[in-house]
């Protein structure tokens, strides 16, 4: 009797904060974001500019404004074309509860899963379509502005109650259409089909291979339950298993690496390049790596100094972006324009949506709206990182990198490293290695220097 009381009890609370995430998190609208038409714009390597226009009319997009008002041109269009490509995960809301718990929402909590998430899927962006794919419907999206959204929401509320008193599902939206048959409108398809594949990945149910319910078991070894802060280190790893342990075959391609102690071990990183899959069937060689660093940019805020190397990575194609923030609030970093990053923000509830259909709707999966954040408001812990296709690319991306990684005279020390051979030439495949690699955030007791491990958790 008491237990089940006790479970009521419990309920009742989950429903009262996810009623109060609710509130607080879909109702959070953003203000315009301005660009200046005088400075380059970069995203994830690649690079915009924006020139000033003698026309009366403005794009609707607050991404196509400058700082001062006035209307701009030049790659505005590709700029917002390519930023809403990207797969943007956010909280989200009446999924089905994770395990062990009645969480049916990860509002408030799982900010750093969710830009985890969404750097996981740029890397499987570049891996199945390249960096040049663009999202045929991307400007087509609608601008997260107070009276649309306001209006969206309402419509969304009066559908789902109406659904729920009916028995039904709200309507979803029409399927794709079959190609034609011609080469480009096959392709087009097939493309299309892919990135579908790598949305559904990420969606909100146990069976979703890079799920928020798969990344919050494979935490469960790092000590970290639902509901619990989560560092960006402890991420990465959690990332790594979540690729290690996904049984869709088009994921045994691919694998994840994730540096010791702000070192990338290059011997380590050839070999994850041809390990064994864990299907016994799957091709060995060739696999593709994500290359995962866990970095502290300064001690208690971020040391100006490094403000240029963010840049430098920032700047870089195969870079696919930075799991950051500030104090409290993680963010996933893909550009910036001068001295501001320019992120996408997971802080914003959605509804649940079933990805396990085949035309499942895509639009609360891209975001039309960018916002930037000065460099000197960015915590100074963060995970940046890197997509590497074949043991060539790695060797071009290690030579490229430690040229950025090259310390100025102001500072003391690079952000990280690159070491020949491997991990356990340098004593790091004992006991504690073994312990530090399952629970990240622990620190070697035998040493009193910050490490990677050693995190603010966002």
């Amino acid at each position: 009797m008491e237990n089940k009381e006790t479970d009521e009890v419990e309920k009742l609370k989950t429903k009262l904060m996810s009623a109060w995430h609710n509130v607080k998190y879909s109702w959070a609208l953003k203000s315009k974001t301005y660009f200046s038409r005088n400075s380059p714009v970069f995203l994830l390597g690649k690079c915009y500019h924006f020139k000033a226009e003698d026309v009366d009319a403005a794009s609707g997009s607050s991404s196509s404004e400058s700082m001062d008002g006035d209307p701009v041109t030049g790659n505005v269009e590709a700029f917002r074309r390519d930023f809403a490509s990207r797969v943007w995960l956010t909280y989200r809301e009446e999924f089905p509860a994770l395990r062990g718990t009645t969480l049916t929402s990860d509002c408030g909590w799982g900010c750093t899963l969710r830009a985890g998430q969404m750097m996981l899927a740029q890397a499987l962006l570049l891996h199945f379509l390249g960096r040049d794919w663009m999202w045929s419907e991307a400007l087509n999206l609608q601008t997260l502005d107070t009276e649309s959204w306001t209006t969206s929401a309402a419509r969304k509320l009066v559908a789902s109650l109406e659904a729920s008193l009916q028995g039904e599902r709200p309507p979803d939206t029409d399927p794709l259409p079959l190609p034609q048959g011609r080469a480009e409108e096959a392709d087009a398809h097939l493309r299309e089909v892919y990135h579908r594949t790598v949305v559904s990945w990420f969606g909100d149910s146990p069976s979703a291979q890079l799920g928020v319910h798969r990344l919050v078991e494979h935490g469960r070894s790092s000590s970290k339950q639902a509901g619990d802060w989560y560092g960006p280190a402890v991420v990465a790893h959690i990332l790594r298993k979540a690729v290690e342990e996904a049984t869709d075959p088009e994921l045994q391609g691919i694998t994840v690496y994730v540096a010791q102690d702000c070192t990338v071990y290059s011997a380590d990183v050839i070999d994850s390049h041809g390990k064994q899959a864990q299907r016994p069937d799957a091709q060995t060689e060739n696999r593709a790596v994500i290359i995962l660093v866990p970095v502290r940019l300064g001690g208690e805020k971020t040391n100006p100094e490094y403000i240029d190397f963010v840049k430098g990575i920032l700047s870089l194609e195969y870079c696919i972006g930075i799991i950051g923030g500030k104090p409290k609030q993680a963010y996933y970093f893909v550009g910036f324009q001068d001295d501001s990053l320019i992120y996408m923000d997971p802080h914003y509830c959605q509804s649940f949506v079933d990805v396990s259909t085949s035309d499942f709707p895509l639009e609360s999966y891209h975001c039309p709206s960018p916002k930037k954040m000065p460099f000197n408001k960015m915590d100074p812990s963060c995970t940046i990182g890197f997509y590497s296709r074949s043991v060539q690319d790695f060797e071009r991306i290690s030579e490229e990198l430690s040229k950025v990684l090259r310390p100025s005279t102001k500072e003391k020390y690079p952000a990280f490293t690159f070491m020949k051979g491997h991990g356990q030439d340098y004593n790091l495949c004992g006991p504690l290695a073994r312990e530090r690699k399952e629970r990240p955030f622990l620190g070697d007791p035998r040493r009193a220097r910050v490490t990677a491990g050693d995190f603010v958790l966002l």
